[in-house]
């Protein structure tokens, strides 16, 4: 059974940095897309950032040069480099798996989810 555990959320100061992890346990293979998604309050989940088996990334315009994902094969850990950090980055973020090496943006094309970790940004 698959299983997601972020960590790494917390409340921030505009301009600062924040990296987020997702322990990932449970998958079969390696054949798998991983990626982060966020809810802001009274707003739709949307994808941030995914990336596949082989390293290939996609990043939302939204956060193209501030955040950056990547993994660690070996330990089987997702993370998310979160850089100069704006209040409209606010949200809760998610850990997701997609049972395919391509990717999406959707959030609903994705098969397992963590609980989610709380970024906070303030002005």
């Amino acid at each position: 059974q698959v299983q997601l555990v972020e960590s790494g959320g917390g409340s921030v100061q505009a301009g600062g940095s924040l990296r987020l992890s997702c322990a990932a346990s449970g998958f079969t293979d390696s054949s798998y897309c991983m990626g982060w998604f966020r809810q802001a309050p009274g707003k739709g989940r949307e994808g941030v950032a995914t990336i596949t088996a082989d390293g290939t990334s996609w990043h939302a315009d939204s956060v193209k040069g501030r955040f950056t994902v990547s993994k660690d094969n070996a330990k089987n850990i997702l993370y998310l480099q979160m850089n100069t950090l704006r209040p409209e980055d606010t949200a809760m973020y998610y850990c997701a798996a997609r049972r395919r090496n391509t990717c999406s943006m959707w959030w609903f094309q994705f098969d397992y989810w963590g609980q989610g970790t709380q970024v906070t940004v303030s002005s």
